[in-house]
């Protein structure tokens, strides 16, 4: 037998590479990487970056949970996208406080959700627009300033998620969202519908719906509300509604001249003052001693462990709301999108929803914008039942329903309906995408009582 002595250099080498493939060994029978904040079943099935600009690298962070029950193949499963409110907030909020599988506790760890919307859906979570919570803005000047801009983007981004699995391409999307996703919503569910009309089959996004929760969706009408809502829920007195009307009057007229960051201003005053007449903890509940505790989602996603776990940039300090974000959104604050629900009303169905103990884009608010609604059918949907809404033989809210729209209080929440509600709330969504119960359409309900009639 011939040795052969290997240069020293070599050797080296040699001996590196066997320990890497020792250690390569050892590692591939380790278990994924987890966190003892985020265990294993807790792990969203797909999370990470949708690059909405190549060039730049701006991109959009989302973390998807697949269907816990689904009833369907998961092809025919519905996919729910969730869009946060602000201008500015991070859909991790929704994700970990409201209505995902996992909610972040007091002691800041994660349990099971009683109400998770992912139970027989899959759920989308989107940070939007670019610099919200986890998702990458190259610079400031890629931050959209309207509605249309935040749409293009999510219209990439969503295109870009359906290419990640096969089945998704098949399965019906639902644009859902809260508070300032009154605007998101509608925005992103109007882009779809025009540019699905411009496209091969082959090439459009399934729009199932749009369920917008708590919106602001036309302020200049909605910010005319607040002094009687008050007055009649006797928070203020006489002289202070009239005070609290003056200062709605000069937001509405600013609006109506163009002066965005003014008429933005101006309203910001009528909820300050609103607050500090009435004193209480939050406009988002007048129930609440105490705000939302949605900074215990902060400070959970600041552990770099849960940054990886979620596939999250390391080096970017989470914030639950982007004060940056906001800024760049302020003169968009005021501007209507009810034109874009007036489109969408006439092409695809239409969910709104209000927790009853929200004074800030509560019922009132809704119902006022609702009713200047140029739909065709708006004079029947006003003089429509509204209905006794019970989950499992409780009272839970009422519905009011007529084609295409879909109107629901919700007792017992604020603002944050899932939060506040959680079994409830997922009884609401799952029932109005599946138009089963108080959401079946007309024809379904004249069938089930002309059968009972003759039992």
């Amino acid at each position: 037998m011939v040795s052969v002595v290997l240069p020293f250099h070599l050797h080296t080498i040699t001996i590196t590479i066997l320990k890497l493939l020792l250690f390569l060994t050892i590692l591939h029978h380790l278990p994924p990487k987890t966190t003892s904040l985020l265990p294993r079943e807790a792990l969203p099935t797909k999370s990470g970056y949708l690059k909405v600009n190549s060039t730049s690298g701006s991109s959009i962070f989302y973390t998807f949970y697949e269907a816990q029950l689904p009833t369907k193949p998961l092809s025919e499963t519905p996919i729910l996208i969730w869009l946060q409110g602000g201008p500015g907030c991070s859909s991790m909020i929704g994700n970990f406080y409201e209505l995902g599988p996992w909610r972040v506790s007091s002691n800041v760890s994660v349990e099971p959700n009683p109400g998770p919307w992912n139970r027989i859906f899959g759920v989308l979570f989107i940070d939007n627009p670019i610099g919200v919570g986890f998702s990458i803005a190259a610079s400031p000047q890629e931050i959209p300033r309207n509605q249309h801009d935040v749409a293009r983007h999510l219209f990439i981004a969503i295109k870009k998620f359906i290419k990640l699995d096969g089945s998704f391409k098949t399965r019906p999307i639902y644009v859902t969202g809260e508070s300032y996703a009154g605007k998101y919503v509608p925005g992103f569910g109007y882009y779809i519908l025009r540019q699905n009309a411009k496209l091969p089959v082959s090439s459009r996004v399934n729009l199932g719906g749009v369920a917008i929760g708590n919106g602001l969706t036309d302020p200049v009408t909605q910010v005319a509300t607040h002094a009687l809502n008050a007055y009649y829920s006797g928070l203020v007195n006489d002289k202070q509604r009239k005070v609290l009307e003056s200062l709605q009057k000069e937001a509405i007229e600013l609006t109506q001249n163009g002066n965005w960051s003014e008429a933005t201003d101006a309203r910001n005053r009528v909820l300050r003052t609103l607050q500090n007449m009435t004193g209480l903890a939050t406009l988002y509940d007048f129930r609440r001693l105490v705000p939302y505790q949605d900074e215990l989602v902060a400070e959970f996603l600041a552990n770099v462990e849960v940054k990886k776990a979620l596939g999250a940039k390391e080096n970017i300090v989470f914030e639950t709301c982007s004060d940056a974000v906001g800024e760049v959104l302020h003169e968009d604050v005021m501007k209507s999108v009810r034109y874009m629900v007036e489109y969408l009303v006439r092409n695809t169905k239409v969910l709104l929803y209000q927790g009853h103990c929200d004074l800030r884009d509560g019922v009132v608010s809704t119902e006022a914008w609702v009713k200047k609604l140029k739909w065709e059918r708006i004079g029947e949907f006003l003089e429509a039942e509204r209905k006794v809404w019970k989950v499992n033989d409780y009272l839970a809210g009422y519905v009011q329903k007529l084609g295409n729209l879909s109107h629901v209080v919700v007792l017992g929440a604020g603002h944050l309906v899932p939060t506040d509600q959680a079994v409830n709330s997922q009884a609401m969504v799952e029932d109005w995408v599946l138009e089963k119960g108080l959401f079946a359409n007309e024809q379904i309900n004249k069938m089930r009582s002309n059968l009972r009639s003759l039992l």
